[in-house]
């Protein structure tokens, strides 16, 4: 089949839509489709084989000058101008304008390709595309309107919920695209039930496809280093439960010598840097970030045992990594992190999600445990062998892809004949 694979943002380390681009792409391309990858700033990795068109923005939230202004000649047309004004009254309006992009681009390859696999884009551009005469199916990681949840629920400032609000804005437009796709592919039973809930989707039009785990993460050779703790978060995003974390992990400096390692770059002078400095935890918290994978599967294995403190996921990869590392787990109960490790309690110690005492309490027993942490390492990246493969995902996705070029000539068949 000939896939044109659509992603408005896609660079790994901006989180798992990266993630998920490169490795899904990737497989196809090994089974024998001809992958195109459509991709907005931050342009994905790709691997070799794989095609790349970028669809470029004004890129208005770059680093190091996020929130730009740009430049009267940077402007080239109507969507140009559409994604500044948004930007100026506080919305988001990247999936909105590369949905209108990545449309306007189709219409001239309409014979290029056999299906268009909508990344969670969600954006009203998504509608147009099968009108073309594009057979369109889409994957919904989780609906954002739980990240808008928790953020605005996070903040006690009115103006700052109010810019929340208004940031949160496309969350309504990707509702409305949702409840119109052909078909959704969803990494796990709970983002398929809050898809359902939050944005009206009927299940019968959802599939749940869990997701991969790459083979570069494998377990350390060398030993752990003791009293050392990792996460992997978006640190100054609440919804990923850092601040529970620090709480629990300043009560355990208190009495214990241990270090934290959290994989992020956080905001200078925002919220987590402010905790640390409350909690006077400085000397113990280290931040990594703009590592190569090679370093990151060093630093899982070099950690006794790793936190997954998250309020909410639709599936969470880091948490499937750090098992495939046979990196013993305490993970919040929260979304579908039960999933990822299974119900039998093997792989993790699960606490509930936000609760200071709880976690401190199960951290400091799995430390005072080295047989248990043995036991859930050998015992997570079993599972991950078993049930989290690339290979896998791809050779289902591509199933799903058959299954949407069917329905589609069918209903297009339907409409012509009663025309």
């Amino acid at each position: 089949m000939r896939i044109a694979l659509l992603s408005y943002r896609s660079k790994p380390h901006c989180g798992g839509q990266g993630i998920y681009i490169r490795h899904l792409s990737r497989e196809l391309t090994k089974l024998g489709h001809s992958v195109e990858v459509f991709s907005g700033q931050p342009y994905p990795d790709l691997d070799e084989g794989v095609a790349l068109t970028k669809l470029p923005s004004l890129d208005l939230y770059r680093e190091p000058d996020p929130f730009r202004v740009p430049k009267l000649k940077e402007f080239r047309d109507r969507i140009d101008v559409e994604e500044f004004a948004t930007m100026c009254v506080a919305g988001f309006p990247e999936p909105k304008t590369f949905s209108l992009r990545a449309a306007r681009a189709l219409q001239e390859r309409i014979d290029d390709f056999d299906i268009v696999h909508d990344n969670q884009v969600l954006g009203y551009g998504m509608l147009e595309i099968e009108k073309m005469g594009l057979p369109l199916l889409t994957t919904l990681h989780h609906p954002i309107s739980y990240d808008r949840r928790i953020d605005i629920a996070a903040t006690k400032n009115p103006w700052r919920k109010f810019t929340l609000t208004r940031w949160y804005g496309f969350v309504k437009m990707q509702a409305r695209v949702a409840r119109q796709a052909r078909k959704i592919l969803t990494p796990s039973e709970t983002s398929k039930r809050d898809i359902a809930k939050d944005f009206g989707v009927d299940p019968a039009r959802m599939q749940v496809i869990l997701l991969g785990v790459d083979d570069l993460f494998v377990p350390p050779t060398k030993p752990r280093v003791p009293g050392r703790i990792m996460a992997m978060a978006s640190a100054d995003a609440p919804m990923k439960g850092i601040s529970t974390l620090l709480e629990a992990f300043a009560k355990l400096r208190t009495e214990r010598d241990v270090e934290l390692f959290l994989v992020t770059k956080p905001k200078p002078g925002g919220r987590t840097e402010k905790l640390i400095d409350k909690l006077s935890i400085q000397d113990s918290v280290r931040f990594v970030h703009g590592i190569s994978d090679a370093e990151l599967v060093e630093l899982m294995g070099s950690a006794e045992l790793a936190c997954v403190p998250s309020l909410y996921e639709g599936f969470s990869l880091p948490t499937a990594e750090l098992m495939a590392c046979a990196t013993p787990l305490v993970a919040s109960d929260a979304g579908a992190i039960p999933e990822v490790v299974g119900p039998d309690g093997l792989c993790a110690d699960l606490v509930t999600a936000g609760d200071v005492g709880e976690l401190e309490q199960a951290i400091a027993a799995l430390l005072d445990d080295p047989e248990r942490r043995a036991r859930y390492g050998a015992a997570g990246r079993k599972r991950v062998e078993e049930m989290f493969s690339w290979r896998a995902v791809a050779q289902k996705v591509a199933v799903a892809y058959e299954e949407v070029i069917a329905d589609f000539r069918v209903s297009t068949s339907s409409t012509t004949e009663e025309n």
